[in-house]
């Protein structure tokens, strides 16, 4: 079942999308909505449509606020996944224009919000659409994982090291930049071999 909406939803799903935030590989962040590519290109880890599955799920889990929503996603991933509040109130807003979720009764200030009964059979719909978007979550947590390992994090501070010490001086020749250029792609394919 697909849900249809107006040409001012299609506005504001776009603006929805994951554009805001970051994800965090040791102590290098990118634009977060985006995982690197071979050949320097970059893919969204979520479009709009999928934010609002993985949004959805949670609040099926129990009554959320936005920030609870944040905080959520930023576990998932083990730190290395964190959208921002200008990309998760748009979309909650959009899931309540759906009538996916409802404000929720709630004793403190902030606003939460449960799922509804559109919600709850929408997710059952797209059961395997969730399970793969939050398997996607998982492997960013361990992608974090493995790139915080201390002798990798070791390493990158020696090579930014080197690089700035024998780079940054003045005499140093285009050839031998070229040449640290070339030591360092030839790492990169070798470690991209690596079984």
């Amino acid at each position: 079942m697909r849900f249809g909406f107006g040409h001012h939803h299609h506005r504001r799903d776009r603006d929805c999308g994951p554009r805001h935030g970051s994800i965090r590989a040791g102590r290098f962040a990118m634009n977060w909505g985006v995982e690197p590519e071979e050949g320097g290109r970059r893919r969204r880890v979520f479009d709009g449509g999928e934010l609002r599955l993985v949004l959805l799920k949670l609040i099926g889990d129990q009554p959320r606020h936005g920030y609870d929503l944040i905080r959520a996603i930023e576990d998932l991933t083990g730190g290395a996944y964190a959208p921002s509040p200008g990309v998760i109130y748009p979309t909650i807003t959009l899931l309540q224009d759906m009538d996916l979720i409802r404000e929720a009764e709630t004793e403190g200030t902030r606003k939460a919000f449960a799922i509804t009964d559109a919600g709850i059979a929408h997710l059952a719909e797209r059961q395997a659409d969730v399970d793969a978007l939050f398997a996607r979550l998982a492997a960013l947590a361990e992608v974090r994982e493995r790139t915080d390992a201390m002798p990798v994090k070791r390493a990158m501070h020696n090579l930014r090291t080197v690089l700035r010490q024998r780079l940054g001086r003045e005499d140093v020749s285009s050839e031998t930049i070229h040449e640290a250029v070339a030591l360092i792609d030839e790492v990169a394919r070798k470690i991209e071999r690596m079984g």
